[in-house]
């Protein structure tokens, strides 16, 4: 099964009468990677009267927010709310908030936290993540050109190329188009191209 998560770091801010909030997104994979996350913006921050968070997990479709201070709900779970219709899963959201002097009640938090949050959500880069495995292609050069051909068709991604005494491929590809994909390797080679695959894996296939 797919999923969406960001590829590093980002960051954005608003300012809201006077209150700064600023908002930084990072991958996270583990509650210890969020946690880690978390605290490197709480040491950036130390200042900040609020540093605010929410993170999701493919792992156990773990989630977790802190409102750190604000009135109950009005930061954490919206920020919660974003990720999630974001669609984006192993990631960590932390908005810190500069108090500016005036209170914005509820409603004006959660719009707050909810656009900077949003914001971040915005500069990141996006990954969409696939089951995959990586194939290993050993091949006489006759066959080259012809596999080259064949790898659009299959959203393939070469990730490294030897020209020795036989060419060796080594070729990212979805899980679920494998099997086919070898088929049409054996086929247009009389079987005569040797193919290894690691164990499934997630790779970015955006």
């Amino acid at each position: 099964m797919a999923y969406k998560t960001v590829r590093g770091q980002s960051s954005a801010s608003i300012t809201v009468e006077k209150s700064e909030f600023i908002a930084k997104i990072a991958p996270a994979a583990t509650p210890e990677a969020a946690a880690d996350f978390i605290e490197s913006v709480r040491a950036e921050h130390r200042r900040a009267r609020h540093n605010c968070y929410a993170y999701s997990l493919r792992e156990g479709f773990e989630t977790r927010f802190s409102d750190d201070g604000e009135p109950q709900g009005t930061a954490g779970p919206p920020i919660l709310d974003v990720i999630k219709k974001s669609g984006l899963c192993d990631v960590c959201i932390v908005v810190t908030r500069y108090f500016g002097g005036i209170l914005l009640g509820k409603g004006g938090l959660t719009r707050a936290y909810s656009s900077a949050a949003s914001k971040a959500v915005a500069e990141a880069q996006i990954m969409l993540m696939h089951e995959a495995r990586t194939l290993t292609l050993s091949l006489d050069y006759t066959f080259y050109d012809r596999v080259l051909r064949l790898l659009p068709e299959y959203e393939i991604k070469t990730a490294d190329q030897d020209f020795s005494d036989v060419i060796t491929l080594k070729l990212l590809c979805k899980a679920e188009l494998c099997e086919d994909f070898k088929k049409k390797i054996a086929d247009l080679s009389n079987a005569q191209v040797k193919i290894s695959e690691s164990e499934i894996y997630f790779a970015d296939f955006s």
